[in-house]
């Protein structure tokens, strides 16, 4: 098994998400500042418990690749993909994602360390995505399923090892794999 960290976050990412962090900490110092409603300080430890929430279940840590799937890692869960599902992955460039799938809009977490959950495309429909970046995509092509967007640190090497294991595997008869 071959682990891929999750990539560092783009600047504008990383801008973003600096921002957000402001919203919560101007609810808690609010109460201090400006003899505010104690509530106002509940509203900031909510959104620092949404915030963790994010961090814990959407926001992966890296992505595994065996013989058998893609795993992808969250600090508080895992959820893997058959490779038997993969039809290929590919490459992308922020433009060619544009020029593919056409406009975007994020149906999950998005903004705070990227982008997560779905992605409603105008050409293509959902499609699952990971991401940290806002260039440097592998996008894993699935059969009957949703496509999948991440930004693993090192989308090459991760799309080549993706596309031998797959051409493997095709050489590999079923029975051979399951043991039978």
């Amino acid at each position: 098994m071959t682990r891929y960290r999750l990539a560092p976050m783009s600047p504008l990412i990383r801008g973003l998400t600096l921002a957000l962090f402001g919203i919560p900490l101007a609810f808690l110092a609010l109460p201090f500042a400006a003899s505010a409603p104690p509530p106002l300080a509940g509203v900031g430890l909510a959104v620092l418990a949404l915030f963790a929430a994010i961090w814990i279940w959407w926001r992966p840590t890296c992505f595994e690749l065996s013989s058998e799937a893609l795993r992808i890692v969250f600090p508080g869960r895992s959820r893997l993909v058959p490779l038997g599902d993969v039809s290929g992955c590919r490459l992308l460039t922020g433009e060619a994602f544009k020029q593919e799938f056409g406009r975007a809009m994020r149906v999950g977490a998005g903004g705070l360390w990227g982008g997560f959950g779905w992605l409603w495309t105008q050409k293509g429909g959902f499609v699952d995505f990971y991401v940290s970046r806002t260039d440097g995509f592998v996008l894993v092509e699935r059969r009957g399923a949703r496509h999948l967007l991440i930004t693993p640190e090192q989308p090459e090497a991760l799309a080549e090892q993706l596309r031998a294991t797959i051409a493997d595997r095709r050489e590999i008869p079923e029975t051979s794999r399951s043991g039978r």
